[in-house]
Parts: structure tokens; C-alpha cells; sequence
């Protein structure tokens, strides 16, 4: 009787853990069945899902139908993206809406052969890193103006001399814009410093081996770099070295400043997207979201005893903000 108990028991625990890749808000009768997979877990991905998660369901009740969401996170680990979207297209959705440039790519993969349509958020690089010229598959992209967020740093560090560029080799959204960033500091005449990393603690080394050999990091929407930006802002704010972003949600971390897109508008954007498809639309082009908005944290700054005031003269917003807010 023992051993009976022990097996079910047994049984028990392996689904459990099987169940627990993936998260599900399935109401009773279901018209639509839609499967969200997020690359990995930080706030701008974070925010990115719950707000395509919210417009969906806004969207869905007024027009009084019901759109079972399924949510997966994939580590930031291709093998196990691909098997959510095996998984997921073994279950008949009716969508998978990825975020980040890597979920999207193992979507595609795991949806080939098939017409259900894929609507990412979140690529910076739609282009060159594949996600276009498919019939089935569109989305947002937070392409980022690398010139314009430079420029930024040399109107407020004028006397610049060398420039850290943070970011990961894992990353391909990060290739377009840190081949920019040397074409630009190139042109300058000034001098740059590369230091990569893939896991949270070859980040934070990579941004300690900076110390006292730069005078400015940038660091594009790199989701490794994202990961650990609370450690590697505190590093490199205790050294007086700005760290130029990509996205805001790296701003609430700790770095210094932004001009990017705000990723509530992104998601919402998304959201509208992939509902107008599953209502019948047509599958546009993809979506370059609007950018323009600087925000800077107001603690680094204070640290830094950097004055920012000149960002008002090159943007419409500047959006202040405090570590953690």
C-alpha cells in the first residue's frame, strides 16, 4: 500500500511540475486561445506582457467575447522556447504573441508549416535578425536611435574621451545598435571599450572591469545587460560612471538615462495588433513605436553630480524618475 501511495504521489509531483512552465487564465467557453511567451523575467518584459495581457482582455469584453491567455517564460534558454512553442501549436492556439527578439525567432521555428499567426513585441531588429518576409508574422519594434542617446552623452559630458559598451554576445538585438555606437564614436574620434556577458554574473564583471577605464557606458536594450542592471548600476554609479540605456525600465534600475519607448504603450500597441487579427484583419507590416521621451533617474544623477538640464533643449519629455519606482 506504501509503494501505491508513493507512485501516485509520485504522479503527482511530475505534473505538477510539468504545469509549471506555463501559467493559464481560461475562462469557461473560450472563442479565441492565445499563448504569450516572454524570453525571460525582468521589468521591462515584465511590463511588456502585462500590459498586451490587460488590452486584450479590455478588448475582448467589448466586444463580449473570451480569449483564453496562456503565459510561458522561456529562462532566456532557446531549448526551452522551442519546446513552449511546440507545445503551444500542439494545443491548437490561435496565436503566439512572443516578447524579445529570441522568442520570436523559436516561435517562427516552432510554427513552421503552419498559418497561425505570430505577432511579437519588443524586436528591436526586425530585419536583420529574420523576422520579416512571413506571411504570418508581425509586431512592434523598439528600434532604438543609438545617435540620438549618444549625442545625449556628449552634451552632457562634453570632454568625454572613452566610452564602455555593455552589452551581451547572446543578445542579436544588441548587434545593430553597438555597431552603430562605433561607427558613431569612431567618426568622433573617440575611444571605446567592449566588455560582454551572458549570465548575471559575467554582467556584473564585465561592468567592474570598466571601473576607472571609462568615462560613460552605453548599453543598448540588451536583455542579459537588463537582467542585472540593479548590480551593475550600483558598480558603476559608485565609480561616477553615467550608464547611457536603451529603455527606461533600466532608468528605474539604477542607470543614468534614456530616450527610448515607453513598454506599457508597446504592449498595449501589441495587443491591438494581434486582436485585430483575430477578429479577421489583415496582417500588417510591423510597428515601429515612437520614441523621443528621455527620463532620467534623479538619484544617479544627484550621485553622479551630473547636470542634465540640457536634455530639455533636445526633447519634447524629459521624465524624472527614482530608483525602484
Amino acid at each position: 500500500m506504501k509503494k501505491v501511495i508513493s507512485l501516485i504521489l509520485s504522479v503527482i509531483m511530475i505534473a505538477s511540475l510539468l504545469s509549471g512552465c506555463g501559467s493559464s487564465t481560461a475562462p469557461e467557453t473560450v472563442d479565441y486561445h492565445v499563448a504569450i511567451v516572454q524570453q525571460l523575467d525582468h521589468s521591462s518584459l515584465d511590463e511588456i506582457r502585462l500590459a498586451i495581457i490587460a488590452q486584450l482582455n479590455a478588448l475582448a469584453e467589448e466586444k463580449g467575447i473570451t480569449i483564453q491567455i496562456d503565459e510561458f517564460n522561456g529562462q532566456n534558454d532557446s531549448s526551452i522556447l522551442n519546446q513552449i512553442g511546440t507545445e503551444a501549436v500542439s494545443d491548437g492556439v490561435d496565436m503566439l504573441i512572443p516578447i524579445a527578439t529570441t522568442a520570436a525567432q523559436c516561435m517562427i521555428t516552432a510554427a513552421e508549416g503552419t498559418d497561425i499567426p505570430i505577432v511579437y513585441a519588443a524586436v528591436s531588429d526586425p530585419e536583420s535578425t529574420g523576422l520579416t518576409g512571413h506571411a504570418n508574422v508581425t509586431g512592434t519594434s523598439d528600434a532604438l536611435n543609438t545617435a540620438f542617446i549618444l549625442d545625449m552623452m556628449l552634451a552632457a559630458q562634453p570632454d568625454i574621451q572613452t566610452v564602455g559598451l555593455l552589452y551581451s554576445n547572446s543578445e542579436p538585438n544588441s548587434a545593430t545598435p553597438i555597431a552603430q555606437a562605433k561607427e558613431y564614436l569612431d567618426a568622433k574620434g573617440i575611444a571605446y571599450l567592449e566588455k560582454t556577458g551572458t549570465t548575471a554574473g559575467e554582467v556584473i564583471s564585465a561592468a567592474a572591469a570598466m571601473v576607472d577605464r571609462v568615462d560613460a557606458v552605453f548599453t543598448p536594450t540588451d536583455n542579459a545587460i537588463m537582467a542585472a542592471e540593479a548590480s551593475v548600476a550600483e558598480t558603476l554609479n559608485e565609480a561616477g560612471i553615467p550608464h547611457y540605456t536603451g529603455a527606461d525600465s533600466f532608468v528605474l534600475s539604477g542607470a543614468f538615462t534614456t530616450c527610448g519607448v515607453n513598454y506599457t504603450e508597446l504592449g498595449t500597441k501589441t495587443a491591438d495588433m494581434a486582436f485585430d487579427i483575430l477578429m479577421g484583419g489583415e496582417i500588417p507590416a510591423f510597428h515601429v513605436m515612437d520614441g523621443g521621451i528621455i527620463t532620467v533617474n534623479t538619484e544617479t544623477a544627484d550621485q553622479l553630480g551630473i547636470d542634465y538640464s540640457v536634455f530639455s533643449t533636445m526633447a519634447n519629455t524629459v521624465k524624472e524618475v527614482v530608483t525602484g519606482e
